[in-house]
């Protein structure tokens, strides 16, 4: 039996693995001809991460329930004032500068978001099945979502949004309704990438749909057949809807070679550097993709091609086995802790990490398209790490109180 006062070893070790293997592929990334103070601030975050995840961890997880409502207030006011007051960088106004550092407000807003969520879906007045309920569990996300594509970041919107379905879901809508919500928004989305995917896909729900059923029903059609029309549009006219850089990379994700030396140049070169690592890799500071820089700002959305190429096989498969412990040990969490809040918390922060991981790796082995997601506690970014230690902080809090919530 765990003791209360105990650290949770299987959310620790995973974390501060996570953080050592980023601080060497920061390092290894910027070294040489690149900017050396990065992992230096990189460290500093760190430092501060520890902070807060310690006073995350020694608060009363009542506090931190009865305040997720002010913490939501905060976060979108934060995300105001970065769209009034933010420093653009690479196109996107999404940093607040503080002194030497610059401050990304979203990722403190998703945390934000999940908490506010979550103590709104546990209220007992809360009735997920009635209709001003739904669209008020759906606008709590949607709002720093929408403020978040205005600056415009469509990879922290995604992630903003990935946590929505588990978390209703687990508090008690019904997944029949969810899909024939969901599904004309996919083949909608997929209308980006070519018509025939849109049929395919719409054959593949359709049939998805009557299974979960067990019968054919119209309206089921009828909702198919919205989102099939949408998809179409969405083709017809994507290159009126996206920017010409966010069509670039869906040209490039389905054919890199359409554009080798401009928008698929990162992913050629990652996937480059990801096979020449082989099973033990080239050794720490000693890979050429890595020192040569030939992939831009590789210590941000590519340091996974960093550790495959140095570490090889066996350092990503460490990578990813950190990962799964971790998720594991938060969705073990999920049905051991009996406390609706605790429960759907960690709901939204596993859909949250599981997304950016898959989405991260995925774009850099050319599975996805490039849409700039940081690899939790592993790409350079100190907003990101503090706002993912501070995830673990909570959790470990949860741990270390299980046997009081039962309130």
């Amino acid at each position: 039996m765990q003791k209360q006062s105990e650290l949770d070893k299987w959310l620790l070790l995973p974390m501060a693995g996570l953080i050592v293997l980023g601080l060497m592929a920061v390092f290894s990334a910027t070294h040489g001809s690149g900017d050396p103070t990065l992992f230096y601030r990189q460290f500093v975050w760190g430092i501060i991460g520890v902070a807060a995840l310690a006073f995350v961890y020694y608060n009363d997880v009542r506090v931190i329930r009865d305040n997720s409502y002010l913490f939501y207030m905060i976060g979108i006011l934060l995300l105001v004032v970065v769209l009034i007051f933010g420093k653009k960088i690479a196109g996107q106004t999404s940093w607040v500068r503080i002194g030497f550092f610059s401050f990304q407000p979203s990722e403190i807003a998703k945390m934000a978001t999940i908490l506010a969520l979550s103590r709104f879906l546990s209220d007992d007045d809360t009735d997920i099945l009635s209709i001003p309920h739904l669209m008020i569990a759906l606008g709590i996300p949607l709002l720093p979502a929408l403020l978040i594509m205005m600056q415009p970041d469509m990879g922290t919107t995604l992630t903003c949004l990935s946590f929505i379905a588990p978390m209703i879901i687990m508090a008690g809508f019904d997944i029949y309704i969810l899909m024939l919500l969901v599904f004309p928004v996919l083949l909608m989305l997929t209308g980006f990438i070519n018509i025939y995917a849109v049929i395919v896909l719409f054959l593949l729900l359709f049939g998805l749909l009557v299974y979960v059923r067990k019968k054919y029903q119209m309206h089921q059609l009828f909702v198919l057949v919205s989102g099939l029309v949408a998809g179409i549009f969405t083709n017809r006219f994507a290159a009126e809807i996206l920017k010409p850089h966010q069509m670039k990379r869906i040209q490039t994700f389905l054919d890199p070679m359409s554009d080798p030396q401009g928008a698929g140049y990162n992913v050629l070169q990652a996937k480059i550097a990801i096979s020449s690592g082989g099973l033990l890799g080239k050794g720490f500071l000693h890979g050429t993709q890595t020192q040569l820089r030939f992939i831009p700002a590789q210590w941000t959305d590519f340091i996974f091609c960093v550790i495959a190429e140095e570490l090889g096989f066996l350092g990503a498969a460490l990578l990813i086995a950190c990962y799964l412990v971790l998720i594991l040990r938060l969705i073990w969490a999920i049905f051991s802790i009996k406390n609706r809040f605790v429960e759907l918390t960690l709901a939204g922060f596993v859909s949250l990490l599981f997304i950016h991981v898959v989405i991260n790796i995925g774009m850099t082995i050319g599975l996805i398209p490039v849409i700039g997601v940081p690899l939790p506690f592993v790409s350079y970014g100190g907003s990101s790490l503090v706002g993912n230690m501070i995830m673990v902080g909570l959790a470990l809090n949860f741990f270390r109180n299980k046997r009081n919530l039962g309130y």
